[in-house]
């Protein structure tokens, strides 16, 4: 999949812009605040209908317009053009139009332009509680599996409604009703969990060994109480304690993605430098399965590139995501000598865009790559470095 250009407007701190991409890696670069990652959050919305980050779609119209409009002009590797338009205004709400044809339904264009995204706020998935790992698991399937979404949709719809009847006046007939719904929804989940997360693991063992020189083993596994038992029965084994403590205590919106290093948990025994090697590694897994599936190439965003790894790191990431495995690529750095001597090195092509403000114009890239063209202009904004992702169950 190939961003041939995009346009923005009124998105975040960005006024108007148009941008050219080439099909291989382009490169923000500016200063903490300019307005890189909005570029970054403009293509993900493009592809999943909402902000990467833990933001309101109201929150994302730049400071005193209306409306905001992002435009993607993409190739598909099959050759296919595809145009998609994404407007929110604060009267009319969100429109979302495939080819000038508006969707019914956002899922519906959720998976028609797989994108995968690396980001700092990608910390949350080890330092966070177990929703933000349910969060990145419902994200990254739904690119896959539409039934999917739809299950943790109607999920999520029975589950608020039989913890409001476990709040108000607890019937054992409807309990038994909702039990069945949730078993019957939450086996589908919990089945789509566990096939990708043991996808996952050797995927992500193999990029981390790559990324780290061989120096540590990592692992994941889903964790459930699924793994050992029907959900009908874990629901009948857990009612007197939802009767106590009106919710339901049990079930596949409290199951966790484990995260170790040498055995040991991630969290309290991997460095700063570990824990970003492993969710990078997770996000490449993540992309060779999308990439399997699809069919599709998708779009991989690097947001804030050296956050937390050193030189060698980034090399090695760098060469990796050059190899024909891997389609365009959007980076951003605040640092364009540091940036632009790491690419030089690992050779290959690229565009340099530098970010300004809320402007942004080309630098100089590789020669061999064609120019990209744009259009300044913008005002101060500020990123912010929080993630959401689709579909999580409430508690």
């Amino acid at each position: 999949m190939y961003l041939k250009k995009i346009s923005l407007l009124n998105f975040k701190n960005i006024a108007q812009e148009e941008l050219a991409l080439c099909p291989g890696i382009n490169c923000l670069v500016g200063d903490n605040g300019a307005g890189k990652t909005n570029v970054i959050d403009a293509v993900y919305y493009l592809s999943m209908c909402k902000s990467s980050l833990a933001m309101t779609d109201g929150q994302s119209i730049r400071h005193g317009a209306d409306f905001f409009m992002a435009e993607g002009q993409y190739l598909t590797d099959a050759g296919k053009t595809e145009s998609v338009v994404c407007t929110f205004s604060r009267k009319g709400g969100k429109v979302l139009k495939r080819n000038g044809k508006e969707y019914e339904r956002l899922s519906d264009h959720v998976g028609l332009i797989p994108a995968v995204i690396v980001s700092p706020a990608d910390s949350a998935l080890i330092s966070d509680a177990a929703d933000e790992r349910r969060r990145y698991l419902n994200g990254f399937i739904s690119q896959l599996d539409r039934s999917y979404l739809c299950s943790v949709m109607r999920y999520n719809a029975v589950l608020a409604e039989r913890n409001r009847l476990l709040k108000t006046s607890p019937d054992e007939t409807m309990l038994g009703i909702y039990d069945l719904q949730l078993a019957e929804h939450g086996e589908k989940i919990h089945a789509r969990r566990r096939e990708f997360a043991e996808r996952l693991q050797p995927a992500a063992a193999e990029y981390y060994r790559i990324l780290s020189g061989d120096r540590e083993q990592v692992e994941l596994h889903y964790k459930s109480e699924l793994n050992d038992r029907p959900f009908e029965e874990v629901l009948r084994a857990a009612r007197q304690k939802d009767l106590v403590n009106e919710f339901t205590t049990s079930g596949i919106h409290r199951d966790d993605l484990v995260l170790k290093i040498g055995g040991y948990p991630l969290r309290k025994y991997g460095s700063q430098g570990q824990q970003k090697s492993f969710l990078i590694a997770l996000k490449l897994a993540q992309y060779a399965i999308v990439a399997a599936e699809k069919g599709e190439k998708p779009i991989l965003l690097l947001d804030d590139l050296f956050d937390k790894l050193d030189a060698g790191r980034v090399e090695q990431l760098i060469r990796l995501v050059s190899e024909d495995s891997f389609g365009q690529i959007i980076i951003t750095d605040c640092n364009p000598t540091r940036l632009r001597t790491i690419l030089d090195k690992a050779g290959g092509e690229y565009a340099l865009f530098t970010v300004e403000n809320g402007g942004i114009k080309q630098g100089d890239g590789n020669p061999r790559q064609d120019a990209a063209h744009n259009v300044a202009g913008g005002e101060t904004g500020e990123d912010t470095a929080t993630s959401a992702a689709d579909g999580e169950e409430q508690p």
